[in-house]
């Protein structure tokens, strides 16, 4: 049989991993090195080669699109028809078993597949029903935990609290909610998982049934299965199965999804005659940037080791910024991005990635002011984040209390115990009075309202009351800490666990920054600070970003970024404290998560690559001073090409408590011992912080924030400022 169509497009490591032997097979696929062809192509050797059945095949991706890619491929490879074939993601595949054997898994014909909202909104209906106080314990948390277990295949009956409270009342809902969900012939996503592991581990005639037909097991992004992922392909497996399965334990990134980078270690274990191939050849990047790449994961201990390598070009070295602040970074990238633009490139060709969403918020102000169309990947604008425009809500009831869109968004968030029924008691109050639903509220609460919401609602207003009291003689940055914190948005989103919690968390936080970074005055009208702030704010959502399919940037956290690739990429904010993030650099598995996470970013770059980072950072409404990523430390110095700012400006060691700035200490920064950040003492504006710093010789100047004064700029020749 001819067998040159199928591999002659394959290289020998490749081929290696197409043509392998009948027997457990391990693929360590490094970063663009074709493992969705070689996923492909072992599918296509084994039914047109060796002679395998199409439905002896089942294949597993972790998306619909790489499933309906790896379907036409193969279609498209040996030209037959292949819908017959069982390819889908882990969710589709359990799905389409229990349909099949619904009696089996003791399931009604007709179950019903709920999605996350869907499964959050029947957890909030059962605490309601139970009577349980929502803001002790948050819906959340509670599908957090619910899915947490699934995902690890134990139902309630399994867990025991350990003599803790907490836990005892979580597996207390979580045994109302399988009731609720038995009864009711609903499936969550998580279930459909452990329902499927359970149907074959509790069935052995079926088990064996399906063992039989499916002997070869092909496995996209092993690296990202979770418990119960890997404990249902091993039960499908059994002791003559063909697992053929791809990943990189380099590429392992979501372990805060339950993803579990041991199991390719475990693999070999369970499946002793395990044959690896290691895919090393890069079609993506150059040497440059592969070679970065190496030396950075190359620090990981626990890793089966490769090395990428490239026969294409050197490329040009990576250049690395060293930003005063967050805005001087942003005003660089927008710079570099104009000259790619300028040279004729495509913007869509050009990605910044960070590692927290809250950064992008800056680097928007930038895009939009140099009017470049931008796109933010899988996610909002930062003022069109829910988070946030809760947040505006609560600032713009503060500045006018008849604005019934702010009312309605936030008059039971966080939950307070104003239900719809006692809102629609309102709406229809406000409508026959022609008056505001503030006004109508403080009306019906009186006299048309249960004691315990008519207590709700007026809780409710003299919480406005008091934090527009509160904060009437404090700054802008100041109102806005107040109004996240005072109004229960702050620890209601803590208690969200996960990412996403934290995320939103770091949002609200981050709109402090943007309002002490804000500028007012700008507008003609008479407005107060809040106003104008509150007008930004809506102006920069109205923007409305690009369209999916314009020629625009694409902005994206590390996370998004894999599986995409640019010919030009921004990697931002590389500092400690920040990427690796805070809460990873002491515990040593999360700094090797971290630094995979880098790995997957720099890798993402096919031809240029920048780094930058800052020594000043306003974020999460906090200023802060860190060290360069301990990430590009680990890159070789040849690869790289730094890229000086205008003045060089670092942090001494040590300065004398009052000490003159010299002429002879303009030159540089570092001479002299300023710092972004360092107190300074002028003799008639008196005590201030140095914000950002310009020039050089004696043309160097200082922008300088006093503390009565406010913002100054100042030439250090003649500014005889003294270092506190």
């Amino acid at each position: 049989m001819d067998v040159t169509p199928i591999l002659d497009s394959l290289n020998d490591a490749q081929r290696q991993a197409v043509t392998a032997p009948a027997e457990p097979t391990l693929v360590i696929a490094g970063a663009g090195s074709g493992k969705t062809r070689v996923l492909v192509h072992r599918a296509a050797w084994l039914i047109d080669v060796e002679g395998v059945s199409p439905q002896s095949l089942l294949a597993v991706t972790f998306t619909n699109k790489a499933a309906a890619e790896m379907r036409s491929r193969v279609e498209s490879l040996l030209n037959i028809p292949v819908n017959h074939l069982w390819i889908g993601t882990f969710h589709g595949l359990a799905h389409r078993l229990l349909r099949r054997h619904w009696r089996e898994a003791g399931l009604p014909q007709n179950f019903q597949i709920i999605d996350s909202d869907d499964q959050l909104r029947l957890i909030k209906r059962l605490l309601k029903n139970l009577e349980v106080d929502d803001s002790r314990w948050v819906p959340r948390e509670v599908q957090y935990f619910i899915n947490e277990q699934k995902d690890e295949g134990l139902r309630s009956k399994h867990l025991d609290d350990d003599g803790d409270p907490h836990r005892r009342q979580m597996i207390s809902l979580y045994k109302e909610y399988e009731i609720i969900c038995d009864r009711g012939g609903l499936v969550d996503f998580a279930e459909l998982l452990l329902r499927a592991h359970e149907l074959w581990r509790d069935n052995a005639e079926l088990l064996a049934h399906y063992q039989r037909r499916f002997k070869h097991l092909l496995v996209d992004e092993f690296q990202d299965t979770n418990a119960i992922q890997y404990g249902w392909l091993r039960l499908l497996a059994g002791k003559t199965g063909v697992p053929f399965v791809v990943g990189d334990d380099d590429q392992s990134i979501y372990r805060w999804r339950g993803a579990r980078v041991e199991h390719i270690h475990q693999f070999q274990r369970d499946f002793p005659k395990t044959t690896v191939v290691k895919l090393e050849q890069n079609y993506r990047s150059t040497a440059t940037i592969l070679n970065a790449a190496n030396a950075v994961i190359a620090n990981n201990s626990s890793r089966m080791g490769k090395n990428l390598w490239t026969e294409g070009a050197e490329g040009e070295a990576i250049r690395v910024y060293s930003a005063y602040n967050e805005r001087d970074e942003a005003d660089f990238v927008i710079g570099r991005l104009r000259d790619w633009i300028d040279q004729g490139n495509l913007r869509a060709d050009a990605a910044i990635l960070y590692r927290s969403n809250a950064q992008s918020r800056v680097l928007e102000e930038g895009l939009i002011n140099a009017r470049i169309p931008y796109r933010v990947y899988g996610g909002l604008r930062f003022f069109e984040r829910a988070e946030i425009k809760d947040a505006l809500a609560y600032l713009r009831l503060m500045s006018n209390r008849d604005d019934d869109s702010s009312f309605e968004r936030v008059v039971n968030k966080p939950t307070r115990g104003i239900g719809a029924r006692t809102i629609e008691i309102m709406r229809q109050y406000a409508r026959a009075n022609s008056c505001s639903m503030w006004r109508a509220a403080g009306a019906i609460a009186s006299d048309e309202l249960s004691s315990r919401a008519a207590n709700a609602v007026l809780a409710f207003l003299n919480l406005i009351e008091r934090m527009a009291r509160d904060t009437a003689e404090l700054d802008l940055q100041d109102k806005v800490d107040h109004a996240i914190h005072s109004s229960g948005l702050i620890d209601f989103f803590k208690k969200d666990k996960g990412e996403k919690g934290e995320t939103r968390v770091e949002n609200l936080l981050e709109l402090v920054s943007a309002a002490k970074s804000f500028e007012p005055g700008m507008s003609e009208e008479e407005m107060s600070p809040l106003d104008e702030f509150l007008s930004h704010a809506a102006l920069e959502a109205g923007e409305g970003q690009a369209s999916a399919w314009e020629d625009c940037v694409q902005l994206m956290t590390m996370h998004s970024a894999k599986g995409l690739e640019f010919p030009l990429v921004f990697m931002c904010g590389m500092e400690d404290g920040l990427f690796p993030h805070q809460r990873s650099v002491a515990d040593p598995n999360g700094l090797e998560e971290e630094r995979r996470l880098c790995y997957v970013g720099i890798t993402r770059a096919k031809e240029t690559l920048y780094i930058t980072h800052a020594e000043q950072r306003r974020l999460h409404g906090m200023d802060s001073f860190a060290q360069p990523s301990r990430f590009i430390a680990e890159i070789p110095a040849e690869h790289i090409e730094e890229v000086r700012p205008r003045v060089q400006v670092s942090r001494p060691l040590h300065t004398p408590r009052s000490s003159p700035v010299t002429r002879t200490m303009v030159t540089t920064g570092a001479e002299m011992g300023i710092r972004l950040g360092q107190r300074v003492r002028h003799g008639k504006f008196g005590d201030g912080v140095i914000l950002n710093c310009e020039g050089q010789g004696a043309h160097a100047r200082v922008e300088v924030n006093f503390e009565n004064a406010g913002t100054k700029w100042l030439v250090l020749n003649y500014a005889n400022l003294e270092l506190m």
